[in-house]
């Protein structure tokens, strides 16, 4: 069990507080954000929240402040990131996630706090508040909040709904419980709207990422006797397409699906070289130990990591661990 009296402590004696989540930051890692800085002003803190690169256009609906930071990299961090006393890392555990604004996070003298429930951890040099058990961060920040004894107002309720909708596949990811359906419950009668939502992050879609993702269907491999199903973004395909890099979220469900795979892989090629690797698993294989192989993380069924290799020498690499991971008894 979590001690939530630690957090409410070092909630209590914070006055400036910045909120961090990870790299391509997902639905549940900035729905807890939001719902943190939302839950925070109401107590009369400072907050800024910060997100390394770039933010989808899919999620800023939840921005209503219009007050997010995002920080590219090599764009030094704001001044505020550096003086804040209390940092809280949401949705990631790990160095290479916190990308742009590692360094300051390492620079920071500030108490700092992790909301997480990934398996792969780093010494953060942060207070844990992480449970591994758990379908998404966005039931910690409900947690965090109670403990806080913040009342959940109905754009507190969208945030986490957010959260735990989009990191359980709008409750269809096997990490769906029957407490995650008695969550969504309790969120929708506090104001969020499904309905709404769903139609908000995945039917906004804009006519290039769809030709982007004809793009990469059209590529779609098997390989180790039909059991992983990989599929390539390219760099020339967003010129191709119009679509943005944030456009490939989603892709690696497409691998998956296909009949008779255990495993799916997404290979993207990456702006400064190198190339992101995803990971989908339906069970037999951990991908999360498959990623750590080269300092990634995740999750047992849902895992990622950046290799600095070119897509050609990527590929085969990664194809021949999973062969190895398939056939090991």
């Amino acid at each position: 069990m979590l001690d939530w009296n630690i957090w409410k402590e070092l909630v209590q004696s914070a006055r400036c507080v910045a909120l961090l989540t990870h790299v391509r930051p997902d639905g549940d890692g900035l729905g807890s954000c939001e719902a943190l800085r939302l839950a925070l002003l109401a107590l009369g803190k400072q907050v800024q929240l910060f997100v390394p690169g770039n933010i989808p256009d899919r999620y800023r609906f939840l921005d209503q402040d219009h007050c997010w930071i995002s920080v590219p990299q090599g764009q030094v961090p704001p001044d505020y990131l550096l003086h804040a006393d209390l940092l809280i890392i949401a949705d990631t555990g790990t160095w290479s996630q916190l990308a742009s604004l590692a360094d300051a996070v390492r620079q920071s003298p500030a108490k700092k706090v992790v909301i997480d429930h990934h398996e792969t951890q780093d010494e953060l040099g942060a207070v844990r508040f992480v449970d591994t058990q758990v379908e998404a961060t966005g039931r910690l920040t409900w947690q965090a909040l109670h403990a806080l004894d913040v009342p959940i107002t109905p754009a507190i309720a969208r945030a986490i709904f957010v959260a735990i909708a989009t990191d359980t596949g709008w409750f269809h990811h096997s990490n769906t419980q029957a407490r995650t359906f008695a969550l969504a419950h309790e969120l929708v009668q506090a104001g969020a709207d499904p309905h709404a939502l769903y139609e908000l992050i995945y039917e906004q879609n804009t006519l290039a990422r769809l030709r982007l993702v004809g793009l990469f269907l059209q590529r779609l491999r098997l390989a180790v006797s039909d059991r992983v199903c990989y599929g390539v973004v390219r760099l020339e395909d967003y010129q191709e397409t119009g679509a943005q890099p944030l456009d490939t979220e989603e892709l690696i469900n497409y691998t998956r699906s296909v009949a008779g795979v255990e495993v799916g892989v997404l290979f993207i090629e990456q702006p400064r070289g190198g190339t992101k690797v995803s990971f989908r698993s339906r069970g037999r294989v951990n991908v999360a130990r498959l990623a750590e192989r080269w300092h990634g993380g995740g999750h047992a069924a849902a895992a990622g990591v950046i290799l600095d290799l070119p897509l050609e020498q990527a590929i085969p690499l990664v194809l021949q661990a999973i062969e190895a991971e398939l056939a090991a008894p």
